[in-house]
């Protein structure tokens, strides 16, 4: 019974490894968009951490900090803290990818300024998606090994938590670059013709949300599915 609930099944085959294979190629795209990009650099001469700075001051914004750390592609902002961390990488770099995630940063933390209604959202059900996806499995395992429906439906509730969190980071994501983009052309922060660059980075940054929320609604699908022929039986 394990083996046909959780082993490469038809809907393993047919639902979630299309996904997976999208995700692997959405994150490979974003690391070699990125890397292209990284060595054109602006003629403007703008570090990232310059352009984060002057996203946030054109709304206004005077009280968030802006913070080096190490890594690649590391770059965050954390409300908790109001800092925007970025990668050395990014940091210092004049490069039109690295301007584009900066400024990318730096709308996250517009967003939380401006109360944008679907990142507070995210942020409020952030320990109830963690404690979900902890427990998720294990109930779902206990409920269909031993045939309690009630458990294994509660497993999957559980596990649509995570989905529902990746549904709501999505337009969260796109919203941050459009407001980066926005900046960064307001602002002249680059030329004409580097603009292009920077929202194709942004661009192949988004395309990991939405495999990541392919992946997680095909899983909730195929978790639905197998239960659903569990009851028939």
């Amino acid at each position: 019974m394990f083996g046909y609930y959780y082993g490469f099944d038809w809907t393993y085959l047919l639902l979630v490894v299309p996904c997976i294979v999208f995700a692997l190629w959405a994150q490979h795209n974003v690391n070699a968009t990125f890397t292209k990009y990284s060595a054109v650099y602006s003629r403007r001469h703008i570090s990232g951490a310059q352009a984060a700075d002057m996203v946030l001051r054109q709304n206004g914004i005077h009280n968030v900090r802006i913070e080096e750390i190490s890594g690649k592609l590391t770059d965050h902002y954390e409300p908790r803290s109001n800092v925007i961390r970025l990668s050395s990488g990014v940091y210092h770099s004049t490069s039109v990818a690295s301007i584009g995630v900066a400024c990318h940063e730096a709308g996250h933390a517009v967003q939380y300024a401006k109360g944008y209604a679907p990142i507070r959202i995210r942020a409020a059900i952030i320990p109830l998606t963690n404690a979900g996806s902890a427990l998720s499995l294990p109930l779902l395992l206990i409920g269909l090994i031993f045939n309690f429906q009630g458990l294994a439906l509660l497993g999957i509730a559980l596990f649509a938590l995570s989905t529902l969190f990746q549904l709501i980071t999505l337009p969260v994501e796109i919203n941050a670059s459009r407001r980066a983009l926005a900046a960064i052309e307001s602002g002249g922060l680059l030329y004409d013709d580097e603009y292009p660059l920077a929202r194709k980075t942004l661009t192949a940054a988004a395309l990991t949300y939405v495999a990541a929320l392919a992946v997680s609604l095909a899983q909730l699908l195929r978790l639905l599915i197998l239960f659903g022929g569990r009851r028939d039986d």
